[in-house]
């Protein structure tokens, strides 16, 4: 249930056409919580027939013209009523970790170099949230809204720098593993 709320938030952040939206999401929110175009619109759709956001009127009717949302009062107070409302953690679920189990038993085979490519992705990514921390928050940057903000990215600094160590780590152990 959590993309309508995604798109709540980014509209109320700056009311977007569906294009921006999905624009948007490929910058920022999809780096946490990820959706298709199609999803997007779809959800635009549903958004719009429950009631929650609204067409913004264009300036001059125009075929094909992209139509922008913005979100309404009833919008606003569903993503208040989620945003307060509690949620249990999720459970770990990683094919890798799965893999790597499995590899003990049926051997090692093409674990260490997806490893690797592991440990390549979660360094570029690392890369890219902190190039990201460093253009979108300098120091004095503090108002509640970008602490919060930053927070988010924060939590993905550390999920990236918690996988480079652990992935290597891994590989660490895994060239002293016999057959390794």
């Amino acid at each position: 249930m959590s993309l309508p709320h995604a798109i709540l938030t980014a509209l109320l952040e700056k009311p977007s056409s569906g294009l921006e939206l999905t624009r948007r999401f490929d910058r920022s929110i999809g780096y946490f919580w990820s959706a298709t175009h199609q999803q997007i619109y779809r959800e635009l759709g549903r958004l719009e027939t429950g009631g929650l956001i609204r067409a913004l009127p264009a300036e001059q009717p125009a075929r094909g013209q992209k139509k922008a949302y913005e979100v309404l009062p009833a919008g606003r107070a569903e993503l208040a009523r989620w945003t307060a409302a509690s949620q249990d953690p999720k459970p770990q679920r990683d094919a890798l970790l799965l893999r790597l189990r499995a590899a003990a038993v049926v051997g090692t085979a093409g674990i260490e170099a997806d490893l690797r490519r592991h440990l390549d992705l979660h360094l570029k990514q690392l890369a890219e949230y902190e190039e990201i921390e460093r253009r979108h928050f300098p120091p004095g940057r503090d108002s509640p809204e970008d602490r919060l903000r930053h927070l988010v990215l924060r939590a993905g600094i550390d999920l990236e720098t918690f996988w480079t160590r652990w992935l290597t780590q891994a590989l660490e152990e895994f060239a002293e593993v016999p057959g390794g």
